[in-house]
């Protein structure tokens, strides 16, 4: 009998048989129409690149924008660069698991969720593919995994998250979110050069312009992709009862049925998504919303455009 998905520590079993619920899906081929990918974003996104094969001789079909002209004035006759397709890319995926990440409201804590649409991730690329890397950060360190194409790379790489979310705790001290996330984008950008994949799944707390100019970097050279790790509590706080604000060992209970305490706070969480969403869209990079409330690998599905039938596996 198959255990329901744990709403705060997933199973590194359970994100490595995610493999097979993948099928079909992409970051960046063949869009569906109702993708957030499509259009204006599907053009932030690359596909892989070309390397040079050969130098030869041009025959009649030949694309004449391959012609090479310097080849050509050389030899007197016209000379064509003929290229194939990568065979794979590097896939960077970059995990946010710091204490910002240990709070749901409805059904999942905001770090199950990411840990989730990384595993759906790296075995996107795989799939593809693609070599799979990532870096997994909390609030005090990043692990990094260079990209490789093998499926032990994969388990490695989820392997990683999954420490990094045993690790987190209500009795785990919270930290200044910012100085971690920009420290791993700064990583990346070392890594991603150029043509590299990168999706950063993160709840963006603490997001500041460093982490806009990392990302417009980052996406200068790469195919970059945001996915928003959020609690629905952050878009309508409820309206009755009590609710309980935790921070490691000190608590706030909060009576939500009174509009003077509970607007304040409403205000507050609405008011930090709205940043963070607008930071996103300013960055110009694709941006995936995935809230706690739902399986993670549906909601991906619905934002690339895939309905469930779609599938193949």
């Amino acid at each position: 009998m198959a255990h329901p998905p744990h709403p705060v520590h997933p199973s590194l079993a359970e994100l490595m048989a995610m493999e097979g619920a993948v099928g079909g899906l992409s970051f960046v081929a063949h869009q569906p129409s109702t993708s957030v990918l499509a259009g204006q974003h599907g053009s932030r996104l690359r596909g892989r690149g070309l390397d040079f094969s050969e130098l030869r001789r041009y025959v009649p079909g030949d694309d004449l924008r391959q012609l090479d002209p310097r080849a050509s004035l050389r030899y007197g006759k016209p000379y064509v660069r003929s290229y194939t397709e990568e065979r794979d890319r590097p896939a960077m995926i970059i995990v946010d698991q710091r204490m910002s990440m240990y709070f749901g409201s409805v059904k999942f804590f905001k770090c199950a969720v990411a840990a989730r649409v990384a595993a759906a991730t790296a075995w996107m690329a795989f799939r593809a593919g693609d070599r799979v890397g990532g870096l997994v950060f909390d609030d005090e360190r990043v692990s990094v995994q260079k990209p490789l194409r093998s499926r032990q790379q994969v388990q490695a790489l989820l392997a990683s998250v999954v420490r990094a979310n045993s690790e987190l705790s209500a009795d785990k001290p919270d930290r200044a979110a910012g100085p971690m996330l920009n420290a791993a984008l700064r990583q990346a950008l070392g890594f991603a050069k150029h043509d590299y994949l990168v999706c950063i799944i993160s709840d963006f707390a603490g997001a500041d312009d460093d982490t806009l100019r990392a990302l417009r970097q980052l996406s200068a050279h790469n195919s970059v992709v945001a996915a928003l790790v959020y609690d629905p509590m952050a878009q309508d706080l409820p309206r009755q009862g009590h609710l309980v604000v935790t921070q490691g060992e000190l608590q706030l209970e909060i009576s939500v049925g009174k509009a003077r305490e509970r607007q304040p706070l409403a205000d507050f969480f609405s008011g930090r998504l709205r940043q963070v969403a607008d930071l996103l869209r300013r960055s110009q990079v694709p941006l995936l919303s995935i809230d706690t409330t739902t399986d993670p690998l549906t909601q991906l599905m619905s934002e690339l455009g895939h309905r469930q039938e779609e599938r193949r596996p």
